[in-house]
């Protein structure tokens, strides 16, 4: 299949047209779910090849080729109902007798069946029925539209704390350069992205189907909201893992004495969700002296706690956690004294815009030895640009000059390196700021400037606007 981006279009108009679905979030989750089930009966089938005595977690009735696939099949009221009434009770009910039928019971039991036509269900089946899961070409195409369907959750309210810009994974995975066999962890892995990443960039390694999969036996993610649950198993199974490890839970809600060296790992890639607080009072699962209420920084104490000696990490954080008093401060404490924290890329403002517009950097350290020296660099914007956005994100080829300076570090007028003893001068203080960095002039003219702010007034007065409508319909 050649049109497989003509098949999503004609979803997205589908369910456009159908009164239950609202907004990208909603329509991105009743295609999780579709997409998922799909894609598991297609490897169902083809494990039924390789294995006479394999047996689909997933009852006949409901397996996708006996309800699904028949485009002919049943339609409206019937298949309305049959969704509602029996695929999703019992799929959420499923027995976990084995890895694959926990699986799929952790993916419907958080997720919705939002659709109200059942004849609108039919068209977008049968349009899903025009891909082949099984053949590797048509996959990793999808594989691709897919990344883009999940670029739109950036720009979704609130969902856009689950994607990282891919420029962000991929680069982070370059540098850390995980080799086959070291075990890697995504504590908040959102769609999968970081994962997704770490899995091509192995694969390049590879030689063999056994290399291919110790990829799977050590590539890890826990995640505990029911959409991106679904939406990152669905990438990894476009990535060739068979059974992706991903784990359905709040990585916070387990006390850190707990955590032995089985469950260290080599490696942590990692965006954990911040500007948030710690939901269940989870801070109670961390030492007093490190208790707070801010989810990134109980993350970083987290991913300490989960590395092995000699393990290394490479991680987002915003400005908020280089900074403080009190917790704060011990927990960056900590960080330095048990890890050489070697590097931090500053990043503009709206590298994660829409969804945040908070200053963001990226952390990477090694655990076993304390910091030294950190160094630090300053990522620009390219000429000409002033900000990104939807249509203009940070681009990989952008961070290029990060990687050539990465070999060979000297200090510029992006770069400079301070040494442990300024920081503890500074009270565990990493909000440090460019000393050699050139004064601009604005070259933003006073009606750009008006222009910018009626901009974003409109913005703020069309979020009011949904916010009334909605507290008017409750």
């Amino acid at each position: 299949m050649s049109n497989l981006s003509g098949v999503i279009k004609s979803i997205r108009n589908d369910m456009r047209e159908d009164r239950g679905v609202s907004g990208d979030g909603q329509r991105i989750e009743q295609l999780g779910w579709m997409l998922f089930l799909k894609i598991f009966d297609d490897k169902d089938k083809e494990l039924e090849l390789l294995d006479d005595k394999y047996k689909s977690p997933i009852p006949e009735k409901f397996k996708w080729r006996n309800w699904a696939a028949n485009d002919e099949g049943m339609t409206g009221d019937e298949l309305l109902n049959f969704v509602d009434q029996q695929l999703f009770p019992t799929l959420k009910e499923l027995p976990a007798q084995d890895p694959r039928a926990y699986m799929v019971r952790e993916v419907f039991e958080g997720n919705n069946n939002y659709m109200k036509s059942g004849i609108n269900i039919r068209k977008v089946l049968n349009r899903l029925n025009e891909i082949d899961f099984n053949k590797a070409s048509e996959r990793h195409l999808f594989g691709e539209i897919y990344e883009t369907i999940l670029q739109e959750l950036q720009s979704a309210g609130d969902y856009g704390e689950f994607y990282t810009p891919r420029a962000i994974t991929n680069f982070i995975v370059d540098i850390i350069n995980p080799k086959l066999g070291e075990k890697i962890l995504d504590p908040a892995c959102g769609t999968g992205g970081y994962l997704t990443s770490a899995i091509d960039h192995l694969k390049k390694q590879t030689k063999n189907i056994e290399q291919r999969k110790t990829i799977q036996q050590t590539i890890s993610g826990w995640e505990w909201k029911p959409l991106p649950y679904v939406l990152a198993t669905t990438n990894l199974i476009l990535h060739d893992i068979e059974l992706p490890n991903i784990t359905y839970r709040d990585a916070l809600d387990k006390p850190l004495s707990e955590y032995r060296e089985k469950d260290r790992v080599n490696i942590i890639i990692a965006n954990p969700p911040f500007g948030g607080t710690v939901a269940n009072n989870n801070e109670n699962n961390f030492p007093q002296n490190y208790r707070v209420k801010e989810s990134a920084d109980l993350f970083l104490i987290l991913m300490i706690q989960l590395l092995k000696q000699g393990g290394r990490a490479g991680i987002v954080l915003p400005d908020g956690s280089l900074s403080g008093d009190g917790v704060k401060q011990r927990i960056r404490q900590k960080l330095l004294e048990d890890c050489n924290l070697h590097t931090i890329i500053r990043l503009p403002n709206s590298v994660f815009k829409p969804y945040a517009t908070v200053a963001t950097n990226l952390l990477f350290f090694d655990k076993g030895k304390p910091t030294k020296d950190v160094w630090y660099y300053q990522h620009k914007y390219q000429e000409g640009v002033k900000s990104y956005s939807k249509t203009n994100p940070l681009k990989l080829e952008e961070l290029e000059p990060i990687k050539k300076w990465w070999k060979k570090r000297v200090e510029s007028e992006v770069s400079w390196k301070v040494s442990i003893d300024t920081i503890i001068e500074r009270g565990y203080d990493l909000d440090i700021k460019n000393p050699n960095a050139v004064v601009e002039e604005n070259e933003e003219t006073s009606n750009e400037i008006l222009t910018r702010i009626d901009t974003e007034q409109n913005k703020i007065h069309e979020i009011v606007g949904k916010l009334k409508q909605l507290l008017a319909t409750e």
